[in-house]
């Protein structure tokens, strides 16, 4: 049972956090932009982009010409005169102010599975605040490293909105290990 609040302490401190740095805080939208002319961008990419669900990097590069270095000078010359893109793309709309309870429950979700992977290490590694603290503070740069960075590096994801990853992370994986360290230290048996 301790584990299992635990958890959901972890959980609803990540959820609250992620809210707080989003609604109040800049933290999730750190270098996000509005296009010069929406509807001229959201026209062409009803019309150059296939009608399914996916993410589309330009210029394209294809795989299956690997090794033809004619192919590879093309691209690498047209990579370097145009500009790039990293599009997450769906073909029919959707209205987010409506899915956004669903988006929600999603969300919280993840954060009190994540939170349960924490819990557990830390049952073997010992509890209380402070051990809750550089555990919870070690899975918020782990995961930081292992998404956000290979994003910034590889699919040139900007370096602010990376930053604010790692903020939002490190700093609420900190607390949330703080509170479920300090609930898991509470309840030793001598």
């Amino acid at each position: 049972m301790r584990i299992a609040i635990a958890t959901l302490l972890g959980g609803i401190v990540m959820f609250l956090w992620g809210a707080f740095a989003h609604m109040v805080l800049p933290l999730g939208e750190m270098s996000m932009r509005a296009p010069l002319d929406e509807d001229k961008v959201l026209a062409a990419l009803h019309d150059g982009l296939p009608g399914e669900h996916g993410i589309y990097v330009l210029p394209h590069y294809d795989p299956a010409t690997q090794g033809d270095e004619k192919s590879i000078a093309t691209f690498s010359a047209k990579a370097k005169a145009n500009p790039y893109a990293f599009i997450v793309y769906t073909p029919y709309g959707k209205d987010p102010m409506a899915s956004m309870p669903y988006n929600l429950f999603h969300q919280w979700l993840s954060e009190t599975l994540a939170a349960l992977i924490v819990a557990l290490i830390m049952i073997r590694a010992g509890t209380g605040a402070a051990r809750g603290l550089l555990i919870g503070l070690g899975f918020g740069i782990f995961s930081w490293l292992s998404l956000s960075v290979p994003y910034w590096n590889w699919y040139r994801f900007p370096g602010a909105f990376t930053l604010g990853s790692l903020v939002e992370q490190a700093f609420g994986w900190l607390v949330a290990g703080a509170v479920m360290g300090w609930w898991l230290g509470r309840h030793r048996t001598p």
